[in-house]
């Protein structure tokens, strides 16, 4: 059966570019997915219209001129696939099935977790970035679909409704775009900034627009007055290079305007050129010849060869003044680091033969997987969300170890932020920090070059405060494990005090682990330690937890205490044991106001429809200014030792576990 005309011509655009890009791939096995897919999503269209299959076609084409000669037909077969189990009636074995055990884990790693009830939006969202970013450490595949599938996505956005815009635009603002800068892939980032600043801000998107329009020539000539004696110099001194005016990006130039307060022509003062040379010695050259022709302004030079950002970007930043004393800014870099600028990790990695580069994924990604690892706040999926956030950080810090070693920290790290990265348990016995051979304290903030040296002591452990020191996601997470573990152990400690002083009260024997543990079961905890910290918690009845152990106790405590039925019935009573003047058995009521007991001297106030009220002698409701002398009756008590009388108790004590 043949392809409908517009399923075939979606098909040839997917043949044509892996064929313009060189990339090696089973086109047979491709054909067969493709037919796979548009059966799946046969009759489904998107908003704008189009046939469904466009998407994971504009995805899949993506990837490839993304990856060219290293795109291999399992992440093809994946970006066309991606989809179906989330929108149609395919389930992951059904692809496992067909196409085997590799397409199905990255198809699988992409799709949004069905089937689940979650409380909120963010928690579904939270638990949806949690199992890519750990489908990712198993294959990094999955994380550059997941990328290629929302720059898409951006590229259509128009057609959805404007609060679906904005709530996706934010997303890939705070969330895609830094992954894909950690991840190095610069071409992605950039676009994705620039359409999310299309839709969360359209007027200076607008007006961006129209201005670079009306300054492309102006801006043409002033670059080419800068490129041409660049060029002509380096020719001279036999360095080959490739000079090209740099794009600016319409996020970037809005950012600095933001950030600067300044209008349109003061950013565009920041000219930007690109020398492209064959090596590294030819990076430090052409800036020398840059430096000889034009005056580099102090402060403005980096050199990202020496010390790589930690997505493994490399250049050479300068900024000189060039012809009419316009701002220039220049990168120098090598071809490969211009790859890897752009491409990032996906210029740096084969899939091939089995290949998995997770083994560094974790340091490019400043430590994201592993601290999705160890999150354990799943019911914030806020604070999870915050998490990505902050770990994605975009802007560095470089600073040494003692010995030389290279840390990269996020603008603004401490050194308590430095002795959580060298190790967790250098970080929980922290006391101080040296930098520079000077003591500091460990809210010190760091600065690029500083050399940092840990102080600890074996005693020391974390406090609350430690967390509005630490600037890390990463750092603060172990810090909150550690305050975690530390109340579960004193709340155990507390609760085996508090179930050895009631057995004691009870002269019972402790009781032993076995023992706890059977008890632990049928209360609904799942060990002796999860019970006793319930006791401590104030979570467990320390008393239910004792006649569990010794069910004897309960029938004893039955026969000393007053039942609920007998206190009513006191209650309810007459006040007997009352003698008025040597006459009883007439109508007598304790007055609730002072609840008068044996012993206290009292005296009776006759009222109206309810007999006389018995009063303590000192209470203001029986006083001589408040009572007529003839409504006043001498009482005195004619008990039995025996007899219970119903008074309420204040008692006042410590509020401490």
């Amino acid at each position: 059966m043949s392809e409908p005309q517009p399923q075939r011509n979606l098909l040839q655009c997917l043949v044509d570019e892996m064929t313009l890009r060189g990339a090696e791939v089973d086109e047979e096995f491709i054909e067969r997915v493709f037919r796979f897919a548009s059966t799946a999503h046969a009759g489904q269209v998107r908003r704008s219209g189009e046939p469904y299959m466009a998407h994971p076609v504009a995805v899949a084409r993506i990837l490839v001129a993304l990856l060219e000669r290293r795109t291999d037909t399992v992440i093809v077969a994946a970006a066309l696939l991606h989809d179906v189990v989330e929108d149609t009636g395919i389930t992951s074995e059904d692809i496992r099935r067909e196409f085997g055990d590799d397409v199905a884990l990255l198809v699988d790693g992409v799709t949004k977790i069905e089937g689940l009830q979650f409380a909120s939006t963010e928690q579904e969202q939270a638990e949806t970035f949690r199992k890519m970013l750990l489908s990712m450490a198993k294959d990094v595949r999955v994380i550059l679909i997941k990328l290629a599938d929302r720059l898409h996505n951006m590229r259509t956005l128009e057609y959805l409704p404007a609060d679906r815009r904005r709530a996706i635009a934010k997303e890939t603002r705070d969330i895609y775009a830094p992954l894909a800068h950690r991840l190095g892939i610069g071409r992605l980032k950039w676009e994705m900034e620039d359409l999310a600043l299309k839709y969360l801000n359209p007027d200076a998107y607008r007006r961006l627009t129209d201005l670079i329009k009306e300054k492309r020539e102006q801006r043409e000539e002033a670059v080419e007055r800068v490129v041409a004696p660049i060029r002509e110099a380096l020719e001279q001194e036999g360095l080959p290079a490739e000079i090209v005016g740099r794009p600016k990006h319409f996020d970037s130039i809005y950012r600095k305007m933001q950030k600067g307060g300044v209008g349109f022509d003061k950013i565009y003062d920041l000219i930007g050129v690109r020398i492209i040379v064959d090596t590294k010695a030819d990076c430090y050259r052409a800036l020398g010849i840059v430096h000889d022709l034009f005056q580099p302004v102090p402060d403005r030079f980096k050199d990202y060869i020496a010390t790589p950002k930690a997505n493994k970007y490399q250049s050479l930043h300068t900024t000189v003044i060039g012809p009419d004393g316009r701002f220039v800014e220049l990168q120098i870099r090598t071809h490969e680091m211009h790859r890897i600028a752009e491409f990032g990790i996906a210029a740096h990695y084969s899939y091939k033969e089995g290949s998995r580069p997770e083994g560094e994924l974790d340091e490019k990604l400043g430590g994201l997987v592993g601290g999705t690892r160890e999150w354990e706040d799943a019911e914030d999926p806020k604070a999870y969300i915050e998490f990505l956030k902050t770990s994605l950080y975009q802007d560095e810090v470089f600073v040494f170890t003692p010995k030389g070693r290279l840390m990269h920290l996020p603008i603004g790290a401490t050194a308590l932020d430095f002795a959580f990265l060298i190790h967790t348990e250098v970080g929980v016995k922290a006391t101080g920090a040296k930098v520079n051979g000077r003591l500091v304290p460990l809210r010190y903030v760091l600065r690029n070059g500083d050399t940092v040296e840990i102080v600890t002591q074996s005693s020391a452990h974390p406090s609350e405060d430690w967390l509005s020191i630490l600037q890390t996601s990463r750092a603060r997470q172990k810090v909150r494990h550690w305050l975690r573990e530390q109340r579960r152990e004193d709340s155990i400690s507390l609760g085996r005090e508090m179930l050895n002083r009631e057995l004691k009260r009870h002269r019972k024997p402790a009781a032993t682990e076995k023992e706890l543990g059977n008890v632990a079961q049928g209360l609904g905890w799942d060990s002796a330690e999860h019970l006793l910290a319930a006791v401590g918690q104030g979570d467990q009845s320390v008393t239910q937890l004792v006649q569990r152990l010794h069910p004897d106790l309960v029938k004893e405590k039955s026969h000393r205490t007053l039942s609920f039925t007998r206190l009513r019935e006191l209650s309810r009573r007459s006040a007997g044991g009352i003698r008025i003047q040597g006459v009883d058995n007439l109508m007598v009521r304790l007055a609730k106001c002072c609840q008068p007991v044996p012993g206290e001297r009292i005296v009776g106030v006759v009222t109206r429809g309810r007999g006389l009220s018995v009063h303590r002698a000192d209470c203001p409701n029986a006083q001589p200014d408040r009572v007529e002398p003839e409504r006043r009756v001498e009482l005195s008590w004619d008990v039995q030792d025996a007899r219970s009388f119903v008074v309420k108790l204040l008692v006042f004590g410590d509020d401490r576990r």
